[in-house]
């Protein structure tokens, strides 16, 4: 089972679900606990390979795609009893939550996605290939700082570049490799998901200079009904880590409303 922490509010105070991006772990959520557990129960979760989720058995796996990876956080749910929660993602981890809740849309209460990655664009794809090509090559934290400094190039940008760097580190280089033929190859499952609306409560928070990905979400957010966009100004990719107090606040106020909604019901 993957590597999770909790964080108890109350037993009748609804879960809160967060999930990190590829490179990142549970650390990335540093200044999001003290604010959300004043009303949640919080779960974190470490990826396969990343963090604390690196025991053996994580080698062995023979099927690599977004379902796997998706049951592996389902079965931490299971295993805590927690029949639905609330999503909160950034970067790759967005991409999980939205597949989660497509195939186990009654685990879910809402979907705030942070950074979200719903299009790689001409740019995202070119550099995808160049990795696929030199990934047995380079060493894989070359590759990594690469692409880091590509979404997040600007100097502001620099606390969160580090931070994923940071974590990286901690990959096993077979992990890195998994990992970046599987994003590779997600195209048509992001298709999927900008035709299809999830029919869910959902919260995009995005850097107004996340060149790479606002774009598509903006495209995203004209065609799906349940689904909205906050964008802040002066900040990068890595939204809860650049500009914490207002993802914090934005995404406490959308929980507050979804919760408010539901009690109505």
């Amino acid at each position: 089972m993957l590597s999770y922490s909790t964080h108890l509010h109350s037993p009748q105070a609804p879960w809160v679900t967060f999930v990190h991006g590829a490179g990142g772990s549970s650390t990335i959520w540093y200044k999001q606990l003290r604010s959300f557990r004043e009303n949640y129960n919080i779960l974190l979760v470490d990826l396969r390979g990343h963090g604390k989720s690196k025991a053996p058995f994580y080698e062995k796996l023979k099927q690599y795609n977004f379902t796997t990876i998706g049951n592996e956080v389902i079965e931490v749910l299971d295993h805590l009893k927690i029949q639905s929660t609330h999503w909160i993602g950034i970067s790759l981890g967005t991409i999980i939550i939205r597949e989660i809740t497509e195939r186990f849309p009654e685990r879910t209460l809402s979907m705030i996605m942070g950074g979200a990655v719903m299009k790689l664009n001409k740019r995202g794809q070119v550099l995808m290939r160049t990795g696929a090509a030199l990934k047995s090559v380079l060493p894989y934290m070359i590759l990594y700082k690469f692409f880091a400094w590509v979404i997040m190039p600007r100097k502001k940008h620099v606390e969160a570049r580090n931070l994923f760097v940071k974590e990286a580190r901690k990959l096993y280089q077979q992990e890195f490799k998994r990992w970046f033929t599987l994003v590779a190859e997600v195209n048509p499952l992001l298709r999927y998901f900008r035709f299809k609306d999830a029919k869910v409560p959902t919260l995009y928070i995005m850097g107004s200079e996340d060149h790479m990905f606002l774009p598509s979400i903006r495209k995203i957010v004209s065609t799906h009904q349940s689904a909205l966009l906050h964008v802040i100004e002066n900040c990068g990719h890595v939204v809860n880590v650049e500009q914490p107090e207002i993802f914090n606040n934005e995404a406490l106020k959308f929980l507050n409303k979804v919760d408010k909604q539901s009690t109505d019901e």
